[in-house]
């Protein structure tokens, strides 16, 4: 008798447990008709108006979002590229600026976390989403000073009162000019604290913090490391909602790119079931881990063997996007119109793998 009773129990929780269950996987099956076919292109290579599309929610909103990450460390979203932000008694350490036209919300965002003095911006690249804001940022901060600003030894520069901005040299190199030359950026927001070695380390509120030279989508790129609250702002190497972005001029590629993610999966450990551990700060898009890393990695490889393939076979670039060889990450990634567009992207792996 009560075994009959434990197993009418079980019954009734397994019997309530499926309702749950049951709308879960309903809220997914309602986007397509029944018996129908997983989504997949027509020959016009058009999508199904009914093809799900995972929601990428961004801070698009004009304003500039706090989102607590771990320990002293914070993510800024919505002032263009995504900002990384840590606090704590020595002060203020910031990766990115942002554009321009937020700096004024984003130093109020900043100030939401911390009331002390910004001392140090690292530019993780050049890019006007990732550096627009240095100039405002850096000039409502102020540097740890080695030498009073009246002593011989201190240059012009190092006498203005302002948060040090750090940048991989050639990341300098661009945005200022040679003698006799116009520059692009207004000095003001150059960076002033280079450096040109694999790496650049910094002890700041209690924390250690690994600047590294990560050669991606420029040669110049950085990404950051605080060590001991294991996050790594990563700028350009990694954008969630969209393919990567590189420019062959500036001396990137997309094999750097592959190098690049390899190299933050190698840094970045896991928690249990593959979840957590090491954060990862993108430049665009949510907060993501290591398996996040990983799929972005190999969605990369696998566009970039599809029109390695292509070359092989000796197509011209536009039969190779005729192929369509991005068209299963299209829902998430792909963008027809913007600075950087599927077909800009293509075209740019093409030729970054020697396509004529």
């Amino acid at each position: 008798m009560n075994r009959q009773l434990i197993l009418a129990s079980i019954s009734a929780v397994a019997v309530l447990a499926l309702p749950g269950s049951v709308e879960r996987v309903h809220t997914q099956a309602a986007q397509r008709p029944a018996n129908s076919q997983p989504p997949t292109p027509n020959s016009q290579g058009v999508r199904p108006a009914w093809a799900w599309k995972p929601a990428m929610p961004a801070g698009n909103d004009g304003q500039v979002h706090v989102l607590p990450v771990r320990g002293k460390v914070y993510m800024l979203v919505g002032a263009g590229g995504n900002i990384t932000v840590q606090a704590g008694d020595d002060g203020v350490l910031i990766v990115d600026a942002g554009v321009a036209s937020m700096s004024d919300k984003v130093l109020a965002a900043i100030r939401t976390i911390s009331r002390g003095p910004i001392r140090y911006i690292v530019n993780t690249g050049e890019r006007e989403e990732f550096t627009g804001g240095n100039e405002k940022l850096a000039a409502a901060g102020s540097t740890i000073r080695f030498r009073v600003s009246t002593d011989p030894r201190v240059s012009d520069g190092l006498a203005k009162d302002r948060a040090s901005v750090i940048s991989y040299v050639t990341i300098f190199q661009r945005m200022s000019a040679p003698t006799g030359k116009v520059a692009p950026r207004v000095e003001e927001a150059w960076p002033d604290n280079t450096y040109s070695t694999p790496q650049k380390k910094l002890y700041f509120n209690d924390e250690r913090v690994l600047i590294v030279h990560e050669p991606s989508g420029t040669d110049g790129n950085s990404i950051v490391h605080f060590r001991t609250d294991d996050i790594v702002s990563v700028g350009d190497l990694v954008d969630l909602t969209s393919y990567p972005f590189f420019d062959a001029n500036a001396g990137g590629s997309i094999q750097a790119i592959v190098e690049g993610l390899n190299h933050l999966i190698d840094i970045t450990v896991p928690n249990r079931k593959s979840e957590a551990g090491t954060l990862v700060i993108p430049g665009h898009g949510r907060l993501a881990d290591q398996p996040d890393v990983a799929y972005y990695r190999e969605m990369v490889v696998i566009i970039r063997d599809r029109i390695q393939d292509g070359i092989k076979r000796g197509l011209t670039l536009q039969q190779v996007k005729a192929e369509r060889p991005t068209s299963d990450y299209e829902p998430r990634f792909g963008k027809n119109t913007g600075a950087w567009t599927t077909d800009m992207f293509v075209e740019a792996v093409y030729r970054s793998l020697g396509g004529k």
